[in-house]
């Protein structure tokens, strides 16, 4: 079964012609406009791609720009240092996020798969659009360590960045609009949705799932899925799971960025997409592995006055699961793995 559809692959005409990194002749005119996948079993993508089509050299630019340590201010920490490919660009067993002079964040590095079927981005939701999310690790003093005025200075600079720049976009320049179009196109493409899973759902290639992933994603459907919703494995809110309160973090979540009392300790419902990959789990990550996250579910849910309704019932707080469940849940778990994902070579550091 077909699982993607094209937005008009035509050239976008332009006028002019420049050199690549290789020196080699750039045909303006050939910025095609890149089919961005669709699974059908996928809600409706929230990015407005109307308003920034990727294209052939829009997302080379942005994938460049993505594994570029000029982005940070000591000129090493790129995009691609915690978020990457092979971990559904997480930073696979690094608690915090961590950037420049080895200095250490407060949360854990989210996955960047997907991006564009969501509406509001990092764990507490400090921006709504894709587009404006790169600014949040580039700014940050412990990440990126970089000013946007600094990042422009630095790209303007460089007279291959100035070819590359008027290649992707009609209206040409190293600005801030095109620089932060450029790596949202790069995530836009970013899609995960061949895993094991979606085969099965989508009845291609005849694949089947074990006894066991059958009885977890029935433990899923029933225990789980209320905030792990659709095929995105997410809702997009922000919750309060019940989470002991890191007293040396500080971090009240959603709060933070929306000022009230009511979203103290809410944290955004991350995909489970890869999620076996990521590890380690929660925007703390306190929680080394998948069986450690399910025996909190399970027995270590503290009450607070924001905690998820769903997580209070008749039998206590948390979810009630049984050890063969969750041997289940964590068999279904593995089938979300997306191996076509992340060994996708159009995702690959140069």
């Amino acid at each position: 079964m077909k699982t993607k559809y094209l937005f008009w692959a035509i050239p976008l005409l332009m006028l002019g012609a420049c050199n690549n990194d290789n020196g080699e002749y750039i045909d303006i005119e050939d910025n095609e406009r890149l089919s961005v996948t669709l699974p059908a079993n996928f809600p409706p993508m929230v990015y407005n791609v109307e308003e920034n089509p990727p294209t052939k050299y829009g997302f080379e630019l942005g994938k460049k720009l993505f594994y570029d340590g000029k982005l940070s201010a000591n000129g090493f920490i790129s995009c691609g240092f915690c978020h990457e490919q092979r971990f559904s660009f997480t930073h696979h067993g690094h608690q915090f996020s961590h950037g420049i002079d080895d200095k250490e964040g407060t949360r854990n590095t989210p996955s960047i798969a997907n991006m564009a079927f969501f509406s509001e981005f990092a764990w507490d939701g400090a921006t709504s659009h894709l587009d404006l999310f790169p600014i949040i690790p580039i700014t940050n003093e412990v990440e990126m360590g970089e000013t946007m005025t600094s990042v422009l200075e630095k790209l303007r600079a460089d007279s291959q960045y100035q070819k590359e720049f008027e290649a992707a976009f009609e209206e040409g320049g190293v600005n801030h609009e095109n620089f932060l179009k450029a790596i949202a196109q790069f995530m836009v493409m970013m899609v995960s949705y061949n895993s094991k899973y979606d085969k099965y759902v989508r009845n291609e290639d005849g694949v089947t799932l074990t006894e066991q992933e059958l009885q977890g994603m029935h433990v899923f459907q029933e225990k789980c899925a209320s905030c792990h919703t659709t095929d995105l494995f997410s809702d997009g809110s922000f919750r309060n799971n019940g989470l002991p309160p890191n007293s040396s973090l500080n971090d009240i979540g959603r709060a933070e960025v929306s000022g009230s009392t009511n979203d103290t300790y809410k944290f955004k419902v991350p995909s489970l997409r890869n999620v076996a990959l990521t590890a380690p789990y929660m925007h703390d990550g306190r929680f080394g592995s998948l069986e450690s996250v399910l025996n909190f579910y399970q027995n270590g849910v503290q009450d607070s006055p924001t905690l998820d309704p769903l997580l209070k019932t008749e039998e206590g707080l948390g979810i009630s699961l049984d050890d063969t469940e969750k041997l289940a849940l964590i068999a279904f778990l593995g089938t979300l793995t997306d191996e076509e994902f992340i060994n996708d070579e159009r995702f690959a550091e140069y």
